[in-house]
């Protein structure tokens, strides 16, 4: 795809969002269903179903898919997205490249063994390595764009109000 063929694309989307704000406002949704043997929650994705458990450090064996880790691949997977499309529309030339994150937790705070330990991760990282000829000021400006426009490094980045609420069933 080209800039030309994204914004002949996304240009009808563009238009109805400036006429009618509230079409631009879509609620995505995520579905689990609790293990009833096992601590797990099984994850509906929409093109498979991924079973997420312990992680080893919390005493998983490793055979489950890892929350932390779906967050990352999740952060990973809209940043490169972000980063292709931003380079498609501003004609950047990237011959490929890679996408990394990662992040420390400290399981202690997971498992309630120190107070002072924050649950969660403490840091993530962010990385792309890129194979491109373009110069420094062209990928400074992909670069900065790719970093306003990703939705899961902003939303991580700025976090939106979030709630929790329990009902339990006989």
């Amino acid at each position: 795809m080209n800039a030309d063929d994204l914004r002949a694309l996304q240009a009808p989307i563009k238009e109805r969002y400036r006429q009618d704000a509230t079409s631009a406002v879509v609620t995505l949704s995520a579905r689990g269903e609790l293990d009833d043997a096992g601590i797990a929650c099984k994850v509906d994705t929409g093109r498979a179903l991924v079973e997420a458990g312990l992680h080893p450090a919390g005493g998983g064996d490793g055979s489950q898919a890892c929350s932390g880790d779906m967050l990352l691949e999740a952060l990973v997977a809209c940043a490169g997205v972000t980063l292709k499309a931003v380079a498609t529309a501003l004609g950047i030339t990237l011959k490929g490249g890679t996408v990394s994150a990662e992040g420390e937790l400290d399981f202690r705070g997971t498992l309630g063994v120190a107070k002072d330990a924050p649950v969660g991760f403490r840091a993530i990282r962010l990385k792309f390595d890129l194979l491109s000829d373009e110069p420094d000021d062209r990928i400074a400006t992909l670069t900065k764009l790719t970093e306003r426009y990703c939705v899961i490094y902003q939303t991580l980045a700025n976090p939106p109000p979030l709630s929790l609420d329990v009902q339990a069933h006989d």
